[in-house]
Formats: C-alpha cells, sequence, structure tokens
C-alpha cells in the first residue's frame, strides 16, 4: 500500500508540473494512471475533462462529463460542460446548461455572453457585457470592451438600430474596426472608410513589433478589412477597385472561412449574369465547411438566394427552382424566393402562371402584399394590360395616394383614353391629403396637377373647384385666376364677370419687356427685319433715280432634232416600247425573204402575187400617230404588209445608231 501511495503522489506531481508548464498531453497520461487505480476519483475526473478541452478533445471530455453525472454535477463542471457544446457548436445545448447553473462566476458570464451573440439575441448580449465592464477589473477589460463593441456593429448592420455612444475607446484595430461595422450599419460610408483605413495602420504598428510575423502573416491578418473596405466601394458603386481588392482577399487563401464565403458571395453579386464562369467557382467557397456556424442567419440567407439567382443566370432552370422552393419552405413569408420563382417562368415565357403565384402568395401573405403587386403590375403593362396594371396600383394601400403612383397611374390611363379613371385618381388623393395634410405643398401640387390636366383635355368646367381651392390659398396669382375667369365663362357668365374685376389693370401690368430681344429670342416665329445703316456710295437713290431690275425672258424648251412640230407626238412615248398597245413582240425564227427554199424551179416572185396583203386592191393601213400621212399609191411589190410596218419614230423618240466602243481606252469597262 505504501509503494501504491507513493506513485499517486508522484503521479499528482507529473500532473501538477506539466499542467504549470502547458504540456497537457503528458498531464493526460498521468491522470489517466491514475484513474487506473481509482476510476471514481473526481479530482482525477476534474483533471482529465481540463486536459481535454486543452488538447481540442471537446467531444471527448463532453463523454466523459455525461458519463460520471454523479460525481461531475453541474455545479462542479457545469462551465466545462457548457464550453465544450459551444465549441461543438451546440449552442441551444449550452444555453440551457448555463441557466442551469445557480453560481454565475464572470468566466460563465463570458461564456454567456458568447452564446448570446451566436444566437443573434443582441439585447440581451449587450446587457451582459455592460454588466461585465462595470462589476470586474483584470487585464481582460479590453477584450471585453472589444466584444461589446461587436454587440453594437452587430445590432446597427442586422436590426438597423441606432445604439447609443458607449464612449469605447478606438486604441487597437479591433476596436478601430468594430466602430467602422457600426458606421457602415448607419450609412455613414465614407467616415466608415476611414475608420477602416485607421484600423489598417493600428494593425500594421502593432504586427510590426512582432519579429516573428512576415508580410503574408501581415496580410492575412488585415485580410478582413481589407474585405470590408472593398464593401464600401461596391456600395458607393465603384465596383472595379471592389472587385480588385476582393480578388486580393481571395488570393491570400485565409483560414477563416466566413471571410471567404463574404467575400465569394459579394463578387458574385459583382459578375450578376456576366462572367457566369467565375461566379461558379467562387460559389464552391460558400459551401465549405463550418460556414453556418461563422456567418449570421441574414448572411446565410443571402448567399442561398444568390446561388439560386446564379441558377438561373446559368440556365439551370431545375436547379433555380428547387433552391427557391427550399428558401420559400425555410422563409415563407419572405417574398424574394417567390420573386425568383417568378423570374425563371418568365424567362421561360410563362407570364401568366407569374401571375398566378404573384396573386397566391399576395393573398397568403398581405404583410408583403405591396412588393408583389408592383410585379405583378409591371407583368401586366409587358403583356400590353395597361387598365389591369393600373387597377392592381389602385390596389396597393400603402402606395395609393403617393405622388409617383399617381403620376404613374395618369399616365397610364390617360394612354388608354381612360380621362375619367384619371381624373378619379387626382379625386381620391386630393380627398386624402385634405384630411390628412390639407394646405400641405403635396395637397396644393396635387390639386394644380389636376386642375392643369383638366383643363388640358377640355375639362374646364370640372376644373372650376380646383382652380377656386387655388386661387384662395394665393388670390395674387394672376395666371389661375384668368384659367378660373375662362372656365367660369362657359357655366356662368356673371361670375366670370365678377371675377374679372379682380384682375389688374392694364397700366399696372407692365413687365419691362425689351420687344427687339424678344423678337430675337429663340422661340419668336416672326422676327422684324432691322433697316442696315448704309453710307457714302451704298447711301439709297433718290425716288425715280433707282436702278430698274429687268425681268428675264423664259427660254423656250429645245425640241429634238428631226422634230416634226406638226405632227402629233405618240402619247404612249414614255412607256416602254413592251408596255406600249400596238407592240406585238419579235417573231423569231422568221426571215424576210425566204431565199432558196422550196422545190426546184419555184420563184419567189409567184409567192409574192399570191399574197393578197401585197395586192394594189388592199387598203392602206391607217397611220399612227407620229408618223405622218400615209401614202396609198404605189406599186404592189413595194407596199410593206402591216404587221412589218413600223411607226415612224419623231425626232424626240428616234434612237440613235449605237456607235462602237473604242479599243484601249482608260478605265475600262
Amino acid at each position: 500500500m505504501a509503494g501504491g501511495a507513493g506513485s499517486l503522489a508522484a503521479l499528482w506531481t507529473e500532473v501538477n508540473r506539466c499542467g504549470q508548464n502547458g504540456d497537457f498531453g503528458r498531464a493526460l497520461k498521468a491522470v489517466n494512471k491514475i484513474l487506473h487505480e481509482n476510476k471514481d476519483d473526481v479530482t482525477a475526473l476534474h483533471c482529465k475533462i481540463v486536459c481535454l478541452i486543452q488538447n481540442g478533445g471537446f467531444k471527448e471530455a463532453l463523454n466523459v462529463i455525461n458519463t460520471h453525472t454523479k460525481s461531475q454535477t453541474s455545479d462542479m463542471v457545469g462551465f466545462e460542460k457548457a464550453y465544450c457544446e459551444y465549441r461543438l457548436n451546440r449552442v441551444e445545448s449550452a444555453l440551457k446548461t448555463i441557466e442551469g447553473i445557480s453560481e454565475q462566476t464572470d468566466k460563465l458570464k463570458e461564456l454567456y455572453g458568447q452564446v448570446l451573440y451566436r444566437l443573434e439575441r443582441y439585447d440581451e448580449c449587450e446587457a451582459v457585457y455592460k454588466d461585465l465592464i462595470r462589476n470586474s477589473q483584470d487585464e481582460y477589460e479590453e477584450e471585453r470592451k472589444t466584444n461589446l463593441a461587436a454587440v453594437l456593429a452587430a445590432r446597427s448592420t442586422w436590426e438597423n438600430a441606432t445604439a447609443e455612444d458607449m464612449g469605447l475607446p478606438e486604441s487597437t484595430y479591433e476596436l478601430c474596426y468594430n466602430a467602422a461595422c457600426s458606421l457602415i450599419g448607419r450609412g455613414q460610408l465614407s467616415q466608415a472608410l476611414k475608420k477602416l483605413q485607421e484600423a489598417e495602420e493600428l494593425c500594421r504598428l502593432s504586427l510590426a513589433e512582432d519579429s516573428d510575423m512576415t508580410e503574408e502573416d501581415i496580410n492575412a491578418e488585415l485580410a478582413v478589412i481589407h474585405s470590408q473596405m472593398a464593401y464600401i466601394m461596391q456600395l458607393q458603386g465603384r465596383t472595379e477597385d471592389a472587385l480588385q481588392l476582393y480578388n486580393q482577399v481571395i488570393k491570400l487563401k485565409p483560414s477563416d472561412v466566413g471571410l471567404l464565403a463574404v467575400t465569394a458571395n459579394n463578387i458574385i453579386t459583382i459578375n450578376k449574369d456576366q462572367n457566369v464562369f467565375d461566379s461558379k467557382k467562387k460559389v464552391k467557397l460558400t459551401n465549405a465547411d463550418g460556414v453556418e456556424y461563422k456567418l449570421a442567419k441574414k448572411q446565410l440567407q443571402a448567399i442561398e438566394f444568390n446561388k439560386a439567382l446564379l441558377a438561373m443566370y446559368t440556365n439551370q432552370a431545375d436547379q433555380c427552382r428547387k433552391l427557391s422552393s427550399t428558401l420559400q419552405s425555410q422563409n415563407p413569408g419572405h417574398p424574394r424566393p417567390v420573386l425568383i420563382q417568378v423570374a425563371q417562368l418568365c424567362r421561360e415565357k410563362q407570364h401568366s402562371k407569374a401571375i398566378e403565384l404573384l396573386q397566391r402568395f399576395s393573398e397568403e401573405h398581405p404583410e408583403s402584399a405591396s412588393g408583389i403587386k408592383l410585379t405583378m403590375a409591371q407583368l401586366y403593362l409587358t403583356q400590353g394590360h395597361v387598365t389591369k396594371a393600373g387597377d392592381i396600383l389602385r390596389s396597393i394601400e400603402d402606395y395609393k395616394h403617393k405622388q409617383g403612383m399617381v403620376s404613374a397611374l395618369v399616365t397610364m390611363y390617360t394612354h388608354e383614353e381612360d380621362l375619367d379613371s384619371a381624373i378619379d385618381v387626382f379625386s381620391q388623393a386630393i380627398q386624402y391629403y385634405q384630411s390628412e395634410q390639407p394646405g400641405s405643398p403635396t395637397h396644393l401640387s396635387l390639386v394644380r396637377e389636376a386642375a392643369d390636366f383638366k383643363l388640358r383635355y377640355g375639362r374646364k368646367k370640372e376644373a372650376i373647384s380646383d382652380l377656386e381651392q387655388l386661387w384662395k390659398q394665393n388670390t395674387k396669382d394672376v395666371h389661375t385666376l384668368a384659367q378660373l375667369i375662362s372656365a367660369y365663362s362657359l357655366v356662368d357668365q356673371d361670375k366670370a364677370k365678377a371675377l374679372s374685376k379682380h384682375l389688374p389693370s392694364p397700366d399696372t401690368m407692365s413687365f419691362n419687356i425689351d420687344i427687339d430681344e424678344l423678337e430675337n429670342s429663340h422661340g419668336a416665329t416672326y422676327v422684324r427685319k432691322k433697316a442696315a445703316k448704309v453710307t457714302g456710295e451704298n447711301a439709297p437713290k433718290e425716288q425715280g433715280q433707282g436702278e430698274i431690275k429687268k425681268k428675264k425672258k423664259k427660254k423656250k424648251g429645245k425640241l429634238p432634232k428631226n422634230c416634226d412640230p406638226k405632227s402629233t407626238p405618240d402619247p404612249e412615248r414614255w412607256l416602254p416600247m413592251r408596255e406600249r398597245s400596238y407592240y406585238r413582240g419579235k417573231k423569231k425564227g422568221k426571215k424576210k425573204e425566204q431565199v432558196g427554199r422550196g422545190t426546184q424551179g419555184a420563184t419567189s416572185g409567184a409567192t409574192a402575187e399570191l399574197d393578197a396583203s401585197k395586192t394594189a386592191s388592199s387598203p392602206p393601213t391607217s397611220p399612227r400617230p407620229g408618223s405622218g400621212t400615209g401614202s396609198g399609191t404605189g406599186s404592189a411589190s413595194n407596199v410593206v404588209p402591216p404587221r412589218q410596218q413600223k411607226p415612224a419614230a419623231s425626232g424626240a423618240t428616234r434612237k440613235k445608231a449605237p456607235q462602237k466602243k473604242k479599243k484601249g481606252g482608260k478605265g475600262g469597262w
């Protein structure tokens, strides 16, 4: 027994020495030897749990705690159990473990704050860190302030909350970085960029003091700052600079998978439907293991939305539908998955299905109906259904009376020549502002636009009430008074005469107008000519001595050669020969005289005698226009048959004989 006790004492000494030196591996071996002698030793079990945690064996440590629940109660190893669950990403279990511990120590509060931050319960997390900073004084105060600054930045970014100024210092680059993130959440981008530049300088100064840090190590530490700078540039529209900085961060291959995922996602959003092959490579970085534990829920949601959009841009219709359906089941009230499905249907030319999907979603989720109905109206407009689009827009209660909506509706109804509906839109908007904001600039501007619209389209009677309301607001407005008198002249002339008394007299209406300047203006239709000043030889002569301009005689047109002015020109001379009424076409294969054909001994004279058309008794052919008077006398042998006669061309229509081309001329053909 004495020998056993001595060996146990030596083992405990070994455990103590290794623990002080940080050699938890050798300490674990010594503890296991102790437990081999006494497996229920409470202290040895606690030491084993600590050694496993220090060596990163969180699962093994948790198994030891769960196996020995009787000896290792929650009050004894509650912190270790919660820490193991937190490191194993079992955040909900860690929260339950912490809430079940009766004694709340500082280290347990630190862990409680980390768990609340991971669960995105920022209000409670902020209260925990404020309590720690207020009631503790140790070497971890700066880290607590850094964590509190991170909580304030998260509230500003994800909850759009304006946090109070806590007076936190910005002495370290972590504090300066968190302050910049808070400014980004509030939309102060220029100030945030300057703050990030200060954080970069502080980081370089602090890391330069460490001789073991290389330039690559410093750039890796600066990667998160550079990625945030690129994000600000992207929000400012400087996409080229942002893309360059994002790619620099990707090339460094930082160990933080969350940083890589966010940077790759932002590159994909810049690429959009361009450079899709690069986007396909970058999307793999968003699927790394452990990303879901490093990012906030809204960041993960945005990445999944962009994956669905990328599938749509790369014409992967089935993949896009699958991703958008999964997103809709995970976020049933979020409109973006439905909009992605609608965009895919529109790319497939299925507009009716897209409208049905939007209509069904707007009925199931009225809180998101405004944006959905705007998309429905846009789809109706692309199909040419302007009236349906107008009806959809008028059903949106949130935007119904906005000036932009009123303008759009009036334009649409005017395009459809539905003036009554356009006037009704004006009337409803005016009534709304009359009850909610009477006399406001928006109210009066709508009344003015309604009056001008009615006057423009000849509805003067309907414009009277609007004009009266405007004139009562400003009785010195002569233009409105003149419009009101013009409108009343059609309805009540006595009222028009009574109102005309309020017009200013012509004597008071002196506007100091320069007539010459007005006539020479750009829009003048008539400009009075000014007499030019002349002196000396150019002076005008006395009346009667001026030079009389001679009238130019009109020259007679030249007639063509060989033209007989007495003959009547051919009325069809301007038509091509084939289109003239007397054109019979060319007879191919027949010659004027068939010489040497027929039987032997036959003469051509015999055939001529037998031709009745060549006898002297045949009547002469009628003359054609332009051919002069035909001759009826002459021998039968000299008479030309009518089918072979050609009209005698006048001098204007006679064609010249074609000239032979000269050989060897310049310029080729």
